[in-house]
């Protein structure tokens, strides 16, 4: 039984890994580039929830939406007035620009926060669980991270293949060059597309804020985790992203059974194996 309870636990985290690297996996389809600040924007959601919460007392009812549009509204303009400036065939520029939005994020997030170690007390959700058997329980706060991401997961692929919008999406990542003789704006489009991925991105960070403690030097073992769930599920594949958030969930909550220490080794192992056997991932975008 503790192994089947290590598993579920593990099933559940891979919810919020899942919303990690959703909205890394969405940029990568479209815009065909790694976001290195994606972490630190998770951390900003966290602490700008927290924010609202404690510092402005705001009902949390009320300050989640307000973190959504806030990181939507982010992510559009960062993309718009930024990004979109060195978006190329070359791959390199927007690393290194996103690199240094990482860097200046850490230090702003450590200027008006400090270094401490927070976490946002989530009430009932925090001790509230069901009951599946005498030895078996799974706690309320991680059953909704993990239907949560696959609402989300659901969503956008809705709008991928289902929607006007979606079908500007796939059309600009399949051909940018195109795009304009169709009346269509790339950078508007990406902007688009870099909104809907902060959203993700905002779900992500109200979820780890609940779930967990962060700090402002978080944000790279945030993107880290994404991008493994993103390489283990396959590159722009949304539930190739669900499925890698489980693997490399129960990878480490096994790996945690079986040595304390070693949760987040294991994940990496399993990573790595997994790069060996399958190297575009399980799901790979076709």
């Amino acid at each position: 039984m503790v192994w089947i309870n290590a598993v579920l636990q593990g099933v559940l985290l891979g919810g919020l890994y899942a919303l990690f690297a959703a909205g890394l996996s969405l940029m990568f389809g479209v815009m065909r580039f790694i976001n290195m600040a994606h972490g630190d924007f998770i951390i900003t959601a966290a602490y700008l929830l927290l924010a609202l919460v404690t510092g402005f007392a705001i009902h949390p009812a009320l300050a989640v939406p307000l973190v959504i549009v806030a990181l939507a509204a982010a992510g559009y303009l960062n993309q718009r007035i930024l990004l979109n400036r060195v978006l190329g065939k070359d791959i390199l520029p927007p690393v290194l620009v996103t690199f240094g939005l990482s860097i200046i994020i850490q230090n702003a997030l450590l200027e008006v926060f400090s270094a401490d170690s927070q976490k946002l007390q989530a009430g009932w959700l925090d001790t509230a669980s069901f009951k599946l058997s005498e030895d078996l329980a799974i706690g309320a706060l991680p059953l909704l991270m993990f239907l949560a991401a696959v609402a989300v997961i659901a969503g956008l692929q809705f709008v991928f293949y289902k929607t006007p919008l979606g079908r500007m999406l796939r059309a600009t990542s399949d051909d940018p060059e195109i795009v304009p003789l169709m009346g269509g704006s790339n950078a508007h489009i990406f902007a688009i597309a870099t909104a809907l991925a902060s959203v993700v991105v905002a779900i992500a960070g109200i979820f780890l804020a609940m779930k967990t403690n962060f700090d402002p030097a978080a944000g790279p073992a945030r993107l880290l985790f994404a991008f493994e769930v993103v390489i283990i599920g396959g590159l722009g594949s949304l539930w190739g992203t669900l499925i890698g958030g489980i693997i490399l969930g129960v990878a480490q909550t096994v790996g945690a059974q079986i040595d304390t220490g070693s949760q987040v080794l294991a994940g990496h192992l399993v990573f790595l194996a997994l790069l060996v056997v399958r190297p575009r991932g399980l799901f790979p975008k076709t």
